[in-house]
């Protein structure tokens, strides 16, 4: 039980609520910069049409379905350097974000392959011809800033796997700050700018992009970082370290393009019931980012600590840590599933303003009652974001993988399919499989989490090679 004494002695022990809010604190407030820039994307294009909106989610989805196998791997490299970071072999460091960098120069062709297939996928979908036709455009200016999206976060690891949260979170500010400004200027065409509705939107999501990678990159190879962790000197392919990367970070990223796999065959499925409830179910989701986005920094967090612990051998701290955390989570989570069930049209306004109250009274009214389907699998979010971070930054990826995409594809999109072709329900049923599966995971990985096979895990080499 909770108390003042005991919530105090928990905020000051090591591994207690303060050294967690140090290092995840900046890190949420970075991720939560994502979350802005998204959602202030998302309510541009909802002010310049209704066509815009319904159409940046599914190719979003479809945009990060095909990117995120490399930056879920490239992501990895936090735990790489924490390990290292904990274990004082900052040698190792510069090479494991080198890694990374090749990983993205590989990928780039890999993923360049879905350019022209891309008129014809969406096509496939099936949704009104007017939104297919933006879901080309929207994909196929994405995936320019795909290349720099697996270099930032690789480099990104470099500073949160040593406890340097700060510069994370100022670098992703001003990619944020770059994008926002760019949006408005390109989709509403101001300044002298061409109006260029959702394409203007792609463009500056990849001008964005490129100069947050440009900076880290920047801060990364200052003189100081070269000489402590060989960020210079250690640049060329390391195929041992560049093997163990795919080995534990694969798992990581085919989770991340399975699990947005099966969320965007879910806004697809969405989209045959009709266009008002996806768009309901985008803003839905997108007001949803407002939690897990964030949140997303207290999961590196975790992994970035628990890496740091397991490299010094104290996988008791570790685990410490991971509870402290939890705490913190799903406090979080807890008060932000009150707001979506007593005030959610406080999370609509910014949609609400300048839209066409006509058109968009119906959809506003079904993204409240998508809410309470938000406010119920939130609280088993936090179970999801805290209890992964600590797996992963031991080196329990498959376990993970595993769960996640065996549960979204047997909880979430196979009912939905069936729902939908067989049954012909309507949203709320696939709302319902959604709230399941988020529910079904986080049980999973709390159960896995406290049996402690993660404990002995490590994804660097022992010390007696060297």
């Amino acid at each position: 039980m909770f108390t003042t004494r005991s919530i105090k002695l928990r905020w000051q022990m090591e591994s207690g609520y303060r050294e967690v809010l140090q290092i995840a604190f900046p890190l949420i407030l970075s991720t939560g910069s994502w979350t802005i820039q998204h959602f202030i994307d998302r309510m541009f294009l909802t002010w310049y049409s209704q066509e815009a909106i319904a159409a940046s989610m599914p190719a979003s989805m479809v945009s990060w379905t095909v990117t995120s196998l490399f930056v879920g791997t490239a992501s990895y490299i936090n735990t790489f350097v924490a390990q290292y970071f904990g274990a004082k072999r900052y040698e190792r460091i510069g090479a494991s974000v080198w890694q990374g960098i090749y990983l993205a120069i590989i990928a780039t062709p890999i993923m360049f392959i879905f350019y022209p297939l891309s008129d014809g996928l969406f096509r496939l979908i099936g949704h009104q011809q007017a939104v297919q036709e933006l879901e080309t455009i929207y994909f196929r200016m994405l995936l320019f800033g795909s290349p720099f999206a697996i270099v930032a976060n690789a480099i990104s690891g470099f500073f949160s796997g040593r406890g340097r949260p700060w510069v994370v979170m100022w670098i992703n500010v001003a990619g944020m700050a770059s994008n926002i400004i760019l949006d408005y200027l390109l989709i509403f065409g101001k300044l002298g700018f061409p109006e260029m509705g959702i394409k203007g939107a792609g463009i500056a999501t990849v001008i964005a992009t490129m100069i947050t990678a440009g900076l880290f990159f920047i801060r990364m190879a200052r003189p100081s970082m070269n000489v402590k962790f060989c960020t210079l000197k250690n640049w060329k392919i390391d195929r041992e370290l560049f093997r163990r990367l795919i080995r534990y970070g694969l798992p990581s990223g085919l989770q991340f393009v399975l699990e947005i796999l099966a969320f965007t065959i879910f806004i697809m499925l969405v989209g045959r019931i009709g266009t008002e409830e996806l768009a309901a179910s985008n803003i839905a989701f997108n007001i949803n980012m407002l939690a897990f986005l964030p949140m997303f920094g207290m999961t590196l967090a975790v992994s970035a600590l628990v890496g740091q612990r397991l490299g010094e051998n104290r996988p008791d701290i570790a685990e410490k840590t991971t509870w402290s955390a939890f705490h913190i989570g799903f406090s979080y989570f807890f008060i932000l599933a009150l707001s979506y069930v007593l005030i959610p049209e406080l999370f609509l306004l910014p949609f609400t303003l300048q839209s066409n109250p006509e058109t968009f009274q119906p959809i506003s009214r079904l993204a409240i009652i998508l809410l309470r389907f938000v406010a119920i699998y939130s609280l088993f979010d936090s179970a999801n974001m805290i209890f992964s971070g600590a797996l992963k930054g031991a080196g329990d990826t498959r376990f993970v993988a595993m769960a996640s995409i065996g549960l979204s594809w047997a909880l979430m999109i196979i009912p939905c399919f069936f729902a939908i072709y067989f049954f012909e329900v309507g949203i709320n049923w696939l709302w319902f499989f959604v709230t399941l599966y988020v529910c079904g995971l986080g049980l999973i990985l709390f159960w896995r989490f406290k049996h402690g096979i993660w404990k002995s895990m490590r994804v660097i080499e022992s010390d007696n090679r060297n």
